[in-house]
């Protein structure tokens, strides 16, 4: 089954879909490793695998070139980061053909102005709703697959309140959006008015609260931040203490050998191999 169909048929069952925060291909298998349906590729993520932060500082290319690299290592269905789709209606018909090409199975665009910035940084802006409106009319005409999910964005909250926010998401719903996805909840209050205000429109939620809140309040879709920002400190952690060590008690008694086999195991090391076999030209008698 394509990866758009499966996402599709995920988002018809009545359990909230949980996708992890995901920024390259590696961490996408790993998630899908340990039995995750769905992944998620955040803007947050790459740009900090690209050592920048959250504010539009990658292009469209760099985008959607992470998304290929992931959407081609896994076999579950990855919905992925495309900002604000890079530019007018046009750039975001443009946008939806490439990412469809890459494979993923779904996008979310957003309303804020471009250059924009992670949702939960101050000094966001956002587009008049008019102009996102179009944005999503464009995106939803330029899909040739029509089980690729689309999903609408709004930044508003912080920006106008919820009133505007309201009056956003359910003119991206009738613009042809499968889900809105309210960006900037700050806790279970916001996460209850969100349900309450958009109870009858498929919904998105990017957040760490419990994923039986989210069950609880009807949402479709949970991504979580946890697992990718949890890196950061299991990183400085190692190398604090290999630089003030000189060694690490992770690789003691040969665990450094049980780690490369766990790390090749995730990259599938055995199949390519086999492959190699299978394509090896035979030795001349």
């Amino acid at each position: 089954m394509k990866a758009t169909a499966q996402l599709r048929e995920l988002l018809k069952g009545d359990q909230v879909l949980l996708a992890p925060f995901t920024y390259d291909a590696f961490a996408a298998r790993v998630g899908q490793e340990v039995g995750f349906k769905a992944i998620y590729m955040s803007g947050f993520g790459v740009s900090m695998s690209k050592g920048v932060p959250d504010i539009g500082l990658l292009t469209q290319t760099e985008m959607i070139e992470n998304a290929t690299y992931i959407a081609q290592a896994v076999n579950v269905p990855v919905i992925a980061d495309a900002d604000t789709a890079y530019g007018n209606p046009l750039n975001a018909w443009r946008t939806i053909r490439d990412y469809e090409r890459a494979g993923v199975a779904g996008v979310h665009i957003e309303d804020q102005v471009t250059p924009k910035r992670c949702g939960f940084f101050a000094g966001k802006e956002v587009i008049p709703m008019e102009e996102a409106v179009q944005k999503i009319r464009s995106a939803v005409d330029a899909r040739t697959d029509h089980d690729f999910v689309i999903i609408a964005r709004s930044d508003a909250l912080v920006v106008n309140g919820w009133e505007d926010t309201v009056r956003r998401c359910r003119a991206y719903r009738e613009a042809g959006a499968d889900l809105v996805f309210v960006d900037g909840i700050q806790g279970l209050n916001d996460l209850e008015t969100y349900e309450k205000e958009l109870r009858d429109v498929p919904r998105m939620y990017n957040g760490e609260l419990p994923v039986s809140d989210a069950q609880r309040l009807g949402f479709k879709v949970q991504i979580h931040r946890g697992p990718m920002f949890s890196l950061h400190t299991a990183l400085t952690g190692f190398m604090r203490e290999l630089l003030d060590t000189g060694a690490m008690a992770e690789y003691a008694d040969g665990n450094g050998v049980k780690l490369r086999k766990a790390i090749t195991a995730t990259l599938d090391l055995d199949r390519f191999m086999e492959m190699e076999r299978q394509y090896a030209v035979p030795a001349k008698a």
